[in-house]
């Protein structure tokens, strides 16, 4: 077996790492400033392009995305409820349940089987119930979970910076 001294040598990973992140930083300053034929064309009019504003998100109040997500929160549940009521009902008037209960009949036979009615268990009343308790949980979780967020967000954001916005003016 024969030594190669010919192999490539690569570069030091602090080389590296810093040419990928100009690499990188380039990229992004080419992407923030855009120049689009529209915009080129109305400077050359006379008529200024489209003025841009680079912003950083650092901080989102807890209290107003509680208030939102909370909101969000009982309009889905409301939703829920109203959906879980009209596919019951649609069952229902489509003698889903009479079926069900002609099925067991035949299939078990008896007398207990005369007396077994399916909406004792999957009646209107109980499905609502479990749907509004669900729903309930469902608005409790939303909200904390999203409030939970907006701070795990701020603690994140203290530490990179927050998310960087580029906003545009329209070109009308």
């Amino acid at each position: 077996m024969t030594d190669r001294q010919d192999t490539a040598v690569r570069a030091p990973l602090g080389e590296r790492i810093s040419a990928k992140l100009s690499n990188a930083a380039d990229e992004h300053r080419a992407n923030a400033r855009p120049e689009s034929g529209k915009a080129a064309a109305k400077a050359a009019a006379g008529g200024r392009p489209p003025r841009r504003a680079r912003l950083r998100l650092t901080r989102v109040d807890p209290w107003s995305v509680m208030k939102t997500s909370f909101l969000l929160a009982v309009a889905f549940a409301v939703v829920t409820v109203v959906a879980v009521f009209i596919i019951w009902s649609v069952l229902a008037a489509a003698g889903v349940w009479d079926s069900i209960n002609d099925t067991v009949r035949d299939v078990v036979g008896g007398e207990d089987a005369a007396n077994w009615d399916v909406e004792k268990y999957v009646g209107l009343s109980r499905v609502m119930g479990f749907t509004m308790l669900v729903a309930v949980v469902d608005v409790v979780l939303i909200t904390a979970i999203a409030t939970l967020g907006a701070f795990l967000y701020n603690m994140s954001a203290a530490l990179v910076g927050g998310v960087e916005l580029t906003l545009a003016e329209d070109e009308r």
